[in-house]
């Protein structure tokens, strides 16, 4: 137990002992779990005063625009990524495909939109996502769950879900709409039944990198951590107009993901649909096997 909340404890049961008649004194509420950290500039660790996010529904006037300067999802956008990671102790080749799909989901009253993920690793599918954002009146993208499959031997093996509203799960931002290095860490979601306790933090501005793609001046990096995975830091790079163009790490990463933009452009009419078609059929075995979660949301629909 840390020191300040054990100060806590004691205080509350040194009042409650001394209070004589009237209300009786209340103990205090515990956090469900640790409370969430984030990481300043130096790399040291402090206590995160907000865990979650002030999420009202009402503040989503059109949810489905996407057009924050650092994260704009176009429906019909295609991102291909290129790096590796370590698995079982040797580096491997990664590639991720991530598609704007033009379907939406209505989640805790907002109508998000579906982004569908693809995940390869020495050439072979091993998670495929459906994610769901949303963005704003203020212009910060949201993000209100996800639903991904894992796979071994090409069949399904493990899916994590969590969905705003489901199993105490709530919405989080991925990405604000005027980030400041130096700034507190916020929450990217909240789903404790898998674990999901992801915060990020803009730690840079103003730097350049270049990819297979392009060169790009003024990008943002966002540092992303989690509780499960303490001293581990995974470094996202926001290029303004674009969005994410690469992905590297810090600290006791096990994976030690490294990825670059390699390909950046619009899909035809014909591969839209095609795209939308296995975003369904997906969805469709979430119905099926995610029985608690995802089999209790509405379907996704065609904008």
């Amino acid at each position: 137990m840390k020191p300040r909340l054990l100060f806590v404890l004691l205080l509350a049961v040194a009042l409650t002992a001394c209070s004589g008649g009237g209300q009786e004194a209340q103990p205090p509420t515990l956090p469900l779990s640790p409370p969430a950290t984030s990481t300043n500039a130096t790399g040291s660790t402090e206590a995160s005063e907000e865990r979650w996010e002030d999420f009202d529904p009402g503040s989503f006037d059109r949810s489905v625009t996407i057009d924050n300067e650092w994260l704009p999802l176009e429906p019909g956008t295609q991102f291909v990524y290129d790096g590796s990671t370590v698995e079982g102790g040797r580096r491997v080749p990664h590639r991720l495909v991530s598609i704007v799909t033009d379907l939406t989901k209505v989640v805790e009253r907002v109508r998000t939109v579906v982004v569908w993920e693809r995940d390869f690793s020495g050439g072979k599918l091993v998670e495929a996502e459906l994610a769901l954002f949303a963005q704003d009146n203020d212009g910060a993208v949201w993000h209100f769950g996800q639903y991904p499959e894992e796979y071994e031997k090409g069949r399904v093996v493990e899916t994590p879900a969590w969905i705003a509203g489901l199993q105490n799960a709530r919405p989080g931002i991925v990405m604000k709409a005027k980030p400041e290095p130096g700034g507190p860490s916020y929450s990217q979601g909240w789903g404790p039944a898998v674990n999901w306790t992801d915060r990020a933090q803009a730690t840079g501005s103003g730097k350049r990198t270049c990819v297979p793609v392009d060169c790009y001046e003024d990008v943002l990096v966002i540092e992303e951590f989690s509780q499960e995975d303490p001293g581990a830091f995974q470094l996202k790079y926001y290029a303004p107009g674009v969005g994410n163009v690469r992905v590297g790490w810090r600290g006791d990463d096990p994976s030690k993901e490294s990825l670059k933009l390699v390909a950046l452009g619009r899909l035809s009419a014909a591969a839209l649909a095609e795209a939308r078609a296995e975003a369904l059929e997906q969805e469709k075995r979430a119905y099926r096997i995610s029985k608690d979660v995802y089999a209790h949301t509405s379907p996704a629909e065609t904008e």
